[in-house]
């Protein structure tokens, strides 16, 4: 039996729109992580935290001191942190792993807790479609070409990435906050095709920007973390089920 619940969050995008606004939103998950310490035993942050974080080897983006301590006081006071890296901040290497004692997971996992198998990741390129994306995922991945990116000084190589965030915004407006109808979800329709070869009871992704929970099959259930710019939602598991939450702060 667990002894502490596990919790689940994602797509924070730190850093946007503007510094004012996202330090609003970083006190918020500061305070969220505060309000579960005291009986997690597991944090899985499940990409696009940062809505760009890259790392030179010895530089680091500026700003989110809060969420980095807050994390830091967890993982000194033996909870584990797990970090998945998302579309926006993919270009994450060993700072966390090093300074924060936090596990760092670069595609998908599957764990058990209580015998329920829970199939853990960002989310962005699974299921079909979305060839451009993939395409240009795989383009960022590409180590020779962040080897060469990491040859522009700080100052240019941030400023690119962040006008390219912004441009991606304006494409995509609140595109992702409509729900589609299940049979037309990506990620529900992954979940399902997943389940042929292998039983999951519990698919946990973000990157989808809208809080779901859906029935795959009479055992599997896909849920969706949402995103903290509107939602501020978050799932936990107490051991038997997986509940899908808003915070609500108290003051």
């Amino acid at each position: 039996m667990l002894n502490k619940k596990i919790y689940f969050a994602s797509d924070f995008h730190l850093g946007v729109p503007s510094h004012a606004q996202s330090l609003i939103r970083e006190k918020l998950v500061c305070q969220w992580l505060d309000s579960i310490k005291a009986d997690a035993g597991t944090i899985y942050l499940v990409g696009d935290i940062f809505d760009f974080w890259y790392e030179y080897k010895y530089t680091v983006p500026k700003g989110t001191v809060r969420l980095l301590g807050k994390i830091a006081e967890l993982t000194d006071a033996g909870i584990s942190v797990h970090f998945f890296v998302g579309n926006h901040d993919l270009w994450m290497k060993d700072y966390f792993a090093e300074e924060l004692q936090v596990k760092i997971h670069y595609k998908p996992i599957t764990i058990i807790y209580n015998d329920k198998k829970f199939y853990i990741g960002h989310g962005d390129g699974l299921g079909p479609g979305d060839k451009s994306y993939k395409f240009l995922r795989s383009i960022f991945a590409n180590k020779p070409l962040q080897w060469l990116f990491s040859r522009l000084h700080p100052n240019l190589a941030f400023y690119i990435a962040k006008q390219s965030s912004k441009r991606k915004k304006v494409i995509t407006g609140n595109r992702d906050e409509k729900f589609l109808g299940a049979e037309n979800e990506w990620l529900f329709l992954y979940c399902r095709n997943y389940l042929k070869t292998e039983a999951v009871d519990y698919f946990i992704f973000g990157h989808r920007h809208l809080p779901l929970d859906l029935d795959v099959d009479s055992k599997a259930r896909y849920i969706n973390l949402g995103e903290w710019i509107n939602y501020n939602t978050y799932a936990v598991f107490d051991g038997e089920t997986v509940l899908l939450k808003k915070f609500e702060p108290t003051t």
